[in-house]
This record gives C-alpha cells, sequence and structure tokens, in this order.
C-alpha cells in the first residue's frame, strides 16, 4: 500500500497565490518527512469561485521537493490538450522526477472548459483515445506519422522520451459506469475518485474487474482517492473539516460533478449525509482501520488523501500530516 497527499491548488479569492504555493512547497517537504509515497495535483481551468495554479508548473515545482516520492498528475483533462504539448511536457516532467511521474488523465465534465477550449463534449472520448494513442507513439517509436480524426504529425523522427520505459504509468479518472468500463477495456488503471461512497465504489470496483476479465486485460492497480481529516478525535475531524470540505461541495454542486456519478447522487444535502460513507473523519485508529479495510476488501494499493480545501489554514493541514507521520503511516506500512 502506498499513501499520497493530493496537494489543494485551489485558493479562495483575494489570497496570495505565491504565498499559497509556498505554502504547497512546505507541505510537501512534511509529507516527505513523514513517510508519505507520492503527491499530486489536480486540473482545472475557469475554477470560480476559486483561484487555481496551473498542473505542471505547480508539479514541476513541487518536484524539487519530493526526494524519492512519486509525482502525479491526478488528472490531466486530455481532450483539451493537444497531445504533442502533452507527451513532451510528462516527458520532461518524468525527467525532473527521476523516473518517478504518474500520468492521471480524464475527460473533464464542465461546459465552460470544453466551450473557453473550443472542444465539442461529443468529442472528449474520441479525443482521449487518440490523444493517447499519439502520446504513446511519440514516447515509444523512433519516427512517427499520424493522422487522426482530430490530431495530425507529419512524419518526424523523435528524440524526447520519458525515463520510465515504455512510459510512465497511466491512470484514467471516472466517474460513470460507462467511462469506468471503457478504461477497463482499454487496460488502464481505474482512479477511483472521492466524490463517490464506499457502497457505490465497491459495486464499480467489481464492474471495473469484470469489465477487465471481459476484454482480456489483465488486473491492474488499484488508486483510490478520499477526502480525509484526521484528529485527536472523531468530533474535532467532523467539525474543523465541515466548513472547507462543505464549501467545496456546494462548488462541485454548481459544477455539475454530482451528476457525472451514476444514480441520483446529490451533493446539495446536509453535511452529515454528504459525509456518511464518502469522507473519512476520524481519528488516527479510525484512518488505520480504513485503509486496511480498503486494501484487504477493496485491493487498493495505492491511497490518495485530499486533506486540505480551499481556505483552510496551513497549520491545520501541517498538523495532520503530522500525525500521519506518527500514528498512521507506520502502522500501515508495518502490516
Amino acid at each position: 500500500m502506498k499513501l499520497g497527499l493530493l496537494i489543494n491548488s485551489q485558493y479562495v479569492a483575494g489570497e496570495s497565490m505565491p504565498d499559497k504555493i509556498q505554502e504547497s512547497v512546505e507541505q510537501v517537504k512534511a509529507a516527505r518527512e513523514a513517510g508519505f509515497d507520492l503527491i499530486c495535483a489536480a486540473q482545472h481551468y475557469l475554477a470560480a469561485p476559486y483561484q487555481m495554479s496551473t498542473t505542471m508548473p505547480l508539479l514541476a515545482r513541487l518536484a524539487a521537493e519530493a526526494g524519492d516520492m512519486e509525482v502525479a498528475a491526478t488528472i490531466i483533462l486530455l481532450p483539451l490538450h493537444n497531445p504533442v504539448e502533452i507527451a513532451d511536457s510528462v516527458a520532461t516532467l518524468d525527467a525532473i522526477c527521476g523516473g518517478r511521474f504518474i500520468f492521471g488523465i480524464g475527460l473533464g465534465y464542465r461546459e465552460e472548459e470544453f466551450a473557453a477550449f473550443g472542444v465539442e463534449p461529443s468529442e472528449r472520448v474520441g479525443r482521449m483515445r487518440e490523444a493517447l494513442e499519439l502520446i504513446k507513439l511519440l514516447w515509444t517509436e523512433e519516427e512517427v506519422e499520424f493522422n487522426g480524426r482530430y490530431y495530425h504529425v507529419p512524419k518526424v523522427k523523435l528524440a524526447t522520451r520519458p525515463v520510465q520505459r515504455p512510459h510512465p504509468p497511466i491512470w484514467v479518472a471516472a466517474n460513470g459506469n460507462r467511462a469506468i468500463r471503457r478504461a477497463a477495456r482499454w487496460g488502464y488503471p481505474w482512479l477511483v475518485n472521492p466524490h463517490a461512497t464506499v457502497s457505490m465504489v465497491t459495486s464499480q470496483l467489481e464492474m471495473y474487474r469484470d469489465a477487465l476479465s471481459e476484454a482480456g486485460q489483465p488486473a491492474s492497480s488499484v488508486p483510490m482517492m478520499r477526502e480525509l481529516y484526521v484528529a485527536q478525535d472523531r468530533d474535532t475531524a467532523y467539525n474543523e473539516s465541515r466548513p472547507y470540505l462543505e464549501g467545496k461541495y456546494a462548488a462541485y454542486a454548481s459544477w455539475g460533478q454530482d451528476k457525472a456519478l451514476p444514480g441520483e447522487e446529490s451533493f446539495s444535502v446536509p453535511y452529515q449525509d454528504l459525509a456518511k460513507d464518502r469522507f473519512l473523519l476520524g481519528t488516527a485508529d479510525d484512518v488505520v482501520g480504513e485503509i486496511k479495510r480498503y486494501e484487504s476488501e477493496l485491493g487498493v494499493d495505492y491511497m490518495i488523501f485530499r486533506m486540505q480545501w480551499p481556505g483552510m489554514p496551513h497549520r491545520q493541514l501541517l498538523r495532520q500530516i503530522e500525525i500521519m507521520g506518527e500514528d498512521v503511516i507506520p502502522r500501515v506500512k508495518s502490516g
């Protein structure tokens, strides 16, 4: 089991971005010292009501403090980008990380982002599949010529390669059942989102593994993201997280994130209902128990925690990282 920290890259309007990035640098140092295995950052554009750091430059800066930790993009909204630029950027980041970069991708779901990038939402699956094909060719072939529906590359000889061969791991984030089955058919690990309840994830993982088997794809890594707040008691964890997690999920509801999940999921519900079976709020004992449950019952081998949300003070995250380093990570690693 590897444990990761998702760095918060969304900031309340009016906060100093240079100051917030410097805080992220300090958080990565603290995570490294606490024994985390991975750091990562997410991607969105036009992220009102928040301002947001761009993923690739931020990860490049944070990689300088990561030591032996893996560094992941969770996720890059691949249909919005030119695959040639992404291939070179990821290869560069893999070099910066010494061959420890993980390339997480997703379709995206926000109309504002597709409109701003001039991409039709109906094209997103085709664009992602074609972009992946081209990116892997650029990483692995000596010469490439590509003429697809969306992307075209003239015959060129190539020199830019990632450190990892044949290429960095590729994780595919997905919320809906169709997208999860697609990730399985394509043979990629499904990056389990933090928004679904554990009971929903259990059902979706069974469906994902069935789809892997049907497609003749081998079993893969299972990276899982969860919202986490760890404190000395459950009431403290619940009460201290509420102002920030509640606000974050109100923003998700305004973006339509809940509608990307199967069924009639809604984030516009009381916090107690929102947190139930979805957020991990509790003591070090609670966190250790849940991590071991996800490992034994779900087969999860990466647990990535988001432990800070827009507006939450830096010191609150540092205290949680300290608890993780003292009372959680050693117990998880010892089995």
